[in-house]
This record gives structure tokens, sequence and C-alpha cells, in this order.
């Protein structure tokens, strides 16, 4: 988990969660400010790691190499913004494990500040859901949907990655590309078989996504001058990002005579679903 010291109360909520579980804990610090967790009585027992103003995606291309983390069933890649006060991990496990998941994420709270994509968003009289249908807009997601948005999606928040697909995931990270744009619709190439069935939402087991604003700076009035909303100009360079992503994908896949994409035949998409919270 990417952390700052801002989040700091939010996160010993979260981890606590997770020692119960016998979890090992990994702490990325991207403000700079490691000696501030020193007074939470699990700190000692976490594994810290410190780069200024680097995101997680950047954190994990380097620091959880499938090698490293060979010994571990599941990797939680986490925000730190993330409320778990109707989320319990071993009863999440428990669940995609029976479900085959070998990619997951909790599902998100209607409250949630920012919910992007509908299929994230918690069915509650479910355990747990792989697709969702909505035929309004621009948006068409049906029975016979194969990709995302509709099936086959998790969003980068909260992603969970069982070992196998981890190994794949972390060959998928671009290790110059360190917002994660792209790599995100791709994910369901990891699922190890039919991403409609590997990949999946836990709405039993459900978080809060609060969309705090931390890495470039905690929520703010934005300058008159782009130049100085730092905001801004990570925005910009995380759509940069997902145009060479989606580049260098398409090189690699014109490039590969013997490969066969399964997912060939469905329709190239990018869009934010029409649900956001204020």
């Amino acid at each position: 988990m990417a952390v700052g010291i801002k989040q700091k109360h939010n996160v010993d909520t979260i981890v606590k969660k997770f020692l119960t579980e016998n979890f090992t804990i990994m702490l990325f610090h991207y403000d700079g400010n490691m000696d501030g967790w020193s007074a939470l009585d699990w700190s000692n027992k976490a594994i810290h790691v410190m780069a200024q103003n680097q995101t997680k995606w950047w954190f994990a291309k380097r620091f959880l190499h499938p090698d490293i983390v060979s010994i571990y069933d599941y990797i939680f890649l986490w925000d730190e913004d993330l409320g778990v006060a109707n989320f319990d991990p071993g009863r999440y496990l428990d669940i995609i494990k029976s479900e085959g998941l070998e990619i997951s994420q909790p599902a998100l709270d209607p409250n949630s500040t920012d919910i992007h994509h509908r299929i994230t968003m918690r069915k509650s009289k479910k355990k747990m859901h792989r697709r969702v249908f909505d035929d309004g807009g621009s948006l068409r997601c049906s029975i016979s949907s194969r990709g995302p948005p509709c099936t086959g999606w998790v969003e980068g928040m909260a992603p969970v990655f069982s070992r196998v697909s981890w190994h794949c995931v972390w060959h998928l990270i671009q290790n110059d590309l360190v917002h994660g744009w792209g790599s995100d619709k791709k994910l369901g190439y990891c699922a190890q078989g039919d991403r409609t069935q590997k990949v999946g939402i836990v709405d039993s087991e459900y978080i809060v996504h609060q969309g705090s604003q931390t890495l470039g700076g905690s929520s703010q009035k934005k300058s008159r001058r782009p130049s100085f909303d730092m905001r801004y100009w990570i925005r910009r360079k995380s759509t940069l990002e997902l145009q060479i992503f989606e580049d260098r994908w398409k090189k690699a896949a014109e490039e590969d005579r013997s490969w066969v994409d399964p997912y060939e035949k469905e329709r190239s998409w990018f869009i934010f679903s029409a649900v956001h919270k204020t």
C-alpha cells in the first residue's frame, strides 16, 4: 500500500483488519515520512519502503517481483483511502477461493466519493458478481458482453491478485509508466482463463472509496494557471501514459505473430460510466 502521513489514521484502521488474518504488511511511503509511523504498535512488524512522490504501481514494479512474493497466495494492492468498516479479509478470501476468482476487488459502497464504473458498485442482495447489465446511454452491457467495463474488470484502487495472476500482471506493468493507466483494461488477460469467470466483484465484503487526493497535494482550490495545479499535471501525465501503453500493446501484438488475441472481436472502449457521487 502506498501511503502518506496524512492518511495515517485510516491506514491504521485498514492494517488492523488484515493483521488478524496473518497478512504481511508492506507500506510504500511516497511522502518521505517514514518515522511518523513508528508509534503504531504494528509498525515494527511491517515492511517499510520510502521513495519521494512515487505511485503504488512504481513501487509494485520494483519491490513486488513475483519471485519475492511467491510465498503468498494473494496480493492486495490497495490505495490508502479506503473505508473498511464492512470488510473482513478472512471472509473475502473464502469467497474468492470458492468462486475461483484469480483477480477481484471488494465492491464499492454506493455512497463512495467516486464510482467510475457501474460494475464495481455493490449489489446488496448478492455475495459477488462478475458482470453488469446496462443498456442506457453509450454503455451497452448485456449477457453477450465479453469484456470491460461490462465484465472481466476491476478498478485500480483495490485490486486483489492470486499468485499466478500477479506473475502475469507484474510483467504487464510498465517500468516507466508510473500511474498504471491502460493496464487496468488488460488485467483480464492475466486471469488464467476466461476473464468473464475468473474476474469478479465481491459484494458481501465491501469498501468505501473516500476519494482523498494525496499524491500531488491534498484537495484544494485549483490555481487559475494550470501550470501551478499539480493534480492537473498528474492527470495529464496519466493520459499520456495511457496512450503510450496502448501503442506498446498494439505494437507487441503486431510483432508477435504466434499470439492469438482471445478477445480480438471485443469493441474497444474507454468510458467513464455516468456514476459520480459528490
